[in-house]
């Protein structure tokens, strides 16, 4: 029962959203156009439901670039009023296109010239008649099975909310190094980090020079603790790496002379470089391809900024 109940469910709102974008049309654009040329912020206001709506699609706005946040109609009707400015838009999220408070707000929004766009299942509503743009999201019916709970008409004006933050995304050219910007805490801006903000480097990066002794190159991977030390000639470009890898093959092919060599001699010459600006995604690909653990981060003269360490990247996965 309850199987059947959830496929009618997904069915109905999956219907009302292709519908929704049967009926797109050119004042969709007039949407975009008009929060984009919005100098201040996009305003989304809702009550109930909608105003959860609201709240979801605001968020979205600020985190893909548009700087917005909600308003509770009946709150700016209290004080909250004053949270608007001249420069602002309005995006109002009513289905029935009559909510009380939204159109008590119509008399203000005109004295600061604040240009209302609403989402709204009825186009011929009081809202839709004071908008300047009307984007119809109404819906054959809702997916509660009573034909009452706001569900269907809900994923309807989410999904033309997502589809106007992506678009304004897009029109800001909004790119990858934006959305981390805002998003330092959060998973995804970890996932987005370049290497630079990763990498071990200053004291904490290991080095050693082409003439030092092997067992001062030993105590020096042991101090830095990342399994490997760089070799940097005197001018800082990159001669090479040394791991515990190239050491065990070393004991094994030279057995104690190895003791008595030095760095350059036991180095890996020409070993995969990574760029500081490269993202840490990208740089954990590289690694798991070529099945190495660390990489030492250079700039386009070769000189050595850092390392970046396989378990760096892997905690970021984990986040």
């Amino acid at each position: 029962m309850s199987l059947s109940t959830a496929r009618r469910v997904l069915q109905i709102e999956a219907q009302a959203i292709q519908d929704v974008l049967a009926r797109l049309d050119l004042s969709f654009e007039r949407a975009v156009d008009l929060l984009f040329a919005c100098k201040g912020r996009v305003v989304v206001t809702g009550m109930g439901k909608s105003g959860l709506i609201a709240r979801k699609i605001s968020a979205t706005l600020s985190s893909t670039g548009t700087p917005s946040f909600f308003l509770h109609p009946a709150e700016a009707l209290h004080g909250d009023l004053g949270m608007l400015a001249r420069g602002d838009a309005i995006l109002a999220v009513s289905y029935g296109g009559e909510t009380e408070e939204i159109i008590r707000l119509l008399e203000a929004l005109q004295r600061l010239e604040i240009p209302l766009l609403t989402l709204t299942g009825n186009p011929k509503s009081t809202l839709a008649e004071a908008s300047a743009v009307v984007l119809d999201a109404s819906v054959r019916e809702e997916a509660c099975s009573l034909n009452l709970a706001p569900t269907a008409s809900t994923t309807v004006a989410m999904a033309v909310g997502d589809a106007l933050a992506v678009s304004l995304l897009e029109r800001r050219d909004f790119r990858q190094d934006d959305f981390a910007a805002l998003h330092p805490a959060g998973r995804l801006g970890k996932k987005l980090l370049r290497v630079e903000h990763l990498m071990h480097a200053g004291d904490d990066m290991p080095r050693v020079s082409p003439e030092t002794p092997m067992p001062d190159a030993f105590h020096e991977m042991s101090k830095k603790g990342l399994g490997m030390t760089t070799v940097i000639h005197p001018d800082g470009r990159l001669a090479g790496i040394i791991t515990d890898g190239d050491l065990r093959r070393l004991m094994e092919k030279h057995r104690g002379a190895t003791l008595e060599m030095t760095a350059g001699a036991c180095m890996t010459r020409n070993p995969q470089t990574i760029g500081p600006h490269v993202l840490a995604s990208e740089a954990l690909n590289l690694m798991e391809k070529r099945k190495i653990t660390s990489l030492a981060v250079v700039d386009e003269a070769g000189g050595v900024l850092g390392v970046v360490h396989l378990h760096d990247l892997w905690t970021l996965e984990l986040m």
